[in-house]
């Protein structure tokens, strides 16, 4: 068969007498192609399985009404999704430094960091992380009252 920055172009059917172009999705795990016939009408030549028949949002509007619907429940909200980034982001600093200081010698957190993440190195990166603690917490208690 011929091939192309290794992925195979044609899949031969039915004992080789039906000859068609074969998807071009490979898997995360093994890296293997996927083995199906593509659809006739796929621009990006791939089977129904892997996009073949979407080719997505084409307007602003529909870009956002899909963002919209991919938020399945009110746990799920633009604002909880920002809560959560930011309790892990704190969260991952605290674990940073935990280990600056040299209180914590068991396997670092996994996983991506939050998008609000910055990195604790050194000693003054901790100070300047208690320092904006104590304004947050301070500054949130004179709104309140």
């Amino acid at each position: 068969m011929v091939a192309i920055d290794g992925k195979e172009i044609y899949l031969s059917t039915a004992g080789g007498r039906i000859t068609c172009l074969r998807c071009t999705a490979k898997s995360t795990r093994s890296g293997v192609q996927c083995r199906r016939p593509a659809l006739t009408t796929s621009r990006t030549q791939k089977c129904q399985y892997h996009g073949g028949r979407n080719s997505g949002p084409k307007t602003q509007e529909g870009r956002r009404r899909i963002g919209a619907a991919h938020l399945k429940h009110g746990e799920a909200t633009q604002e909880a999704r920002q809560e959560d980034s930011l309790a892990s982001a704190r969260l991952r600093r605290l674990e940073d430094a935990m280990y600056v200081l040299g209180m914590n010698t068991a396997p670092r957190t996994r996983g991506r960091k939050s998008q609000h993440y910055l990195p604790v190195r050194t000693v003054d990166d901790i100070r300047k992380m208690v320092i904006d603690a104590e304004l947050h917490l301070n500054r949130g208690s004179l709104e309140g009252g």
